[in-house]
């Protein structure tokens, strides 16, 4: 139990570091608290209200992965490095493809919402 507990310790203060250092970090919370209710009016179905914020949630992880590398390369090496740079790139482009996951899904599920309209 006290391990869950300083589990739970560190998760949260990771939470709160990535909150107050980073701004896509910011911005995907906040779209996420809008997203949630938002769900509930798109779709009835509750697998697609979960698919919705899961998606979102999805997004939340590879941003938080993406800053911890960022900020692991930064501490490792604070020069320029070409090899640290292309990994930052991938962590970039894995936060790139998570969002193009949300958007084709929140996109779809919009579509068909309007469709029964």
């Amino acid at each position: 139990m006290d391990r869950w507990l300083r589990a739970t310790v560190n998760s949260w203060n990771g939470l709160i570091a990535a909150t107050r250092s980073e701004q896509a970090f910011r911005q995907e919370l906040a779209a996420l608290a809008f997203a949630v209710p938002l769900a509930f009016v798109i779709t009835p179905d509750a697998w697609k209200r979960v698919a919705l914020i899961a998606v979102l949630l999805l997004l939340v992880v590879v941003e938080l992965l993406n800053t911890a590398i960022e900020k692991l390369a930064d501490h490792v090496a604070p020069t320029l490095h070409p090899g640290i740079g292309r990994i930052k790139d991938m962590g970039s482009a894995a936060v790139g493809v998570a969002l193009l996951l949300a958007a084709a899904i929140w996109l779809v599920a919009i579509g068909e919402r309007l469709a029964i309209l």
